[in-house]
């Protein structure tokens, strides 16, 4: 799925991060599987990765793209939510269908244990759920930074 993979080369570049997946998905029955299983093992390798997450910056965007403007925010605070507020117009962009992407960050946010915060306008389809994967990899990129300042948790709470 050729536009999938663009999108996952978004999250790579924008959010500075060295990903490699390989996915043997059942391609041949459809594409929910595939997606749905790519993004838990992606929010999973996220969860074990940030540890106790001592240090990180823990929240993180808002990114414009020609038409369309999309919101991202995250907070990898163990706590597994998601609000959408995007719709599209077309049932596919590329071989992707468009309700696979509420899944996919939905799929994300439970096995991260992180809250998104998903919003995006705009006419062009492709130009908004671009925008939304570069606006989740740069929001990655905020919250997984190290605050230079601190070693400590960022929580009141003592957990995370």
């Amino acid at each position: 799925m050729a536009f999938f993979d663009h999108m996952l080369d978004q999250l790579a570049r924008h959010g500075l991060i060295d990903l490699n997946i390989n996915v043997k998905g059942d391609l041949h029955i459809d594409e929910h599987h595939t997606i749905e299983d790519t993004a838990l093992a992606l929010g999973d390798a996220f969860n074990k990765a940030l540890g106790d997450k001592r240090g990180i910056e823990r929240y993180g965007f808002c990114l414009p793209m020609d038409d369309c403007l999309a919101q991202v925010a995250i907070d990898f605070g163990g706590r597994p939510w998601l609000v959408w507020e995007t719709e599209f117009k077309r049932e596919k962009i590329g071989e992707m269908p468009t309700e696979m992407f509420l899944h996919f960050f939905k799929s994300f946010s439970d096995t991260a244990k992180c809250n998104l915060n998903i919003k995006a306008e705009g006419d062009n389809e492709h130009h908004k759920i671009e925008a939304i994967f570069k606006s989740f990899a740069k929001a990655i990129k905020m919250a997984i930074r190290k605050d230079p300042f601190s070693d400590k948790l960022p929580s009141t709470k003592g957990t995370l």
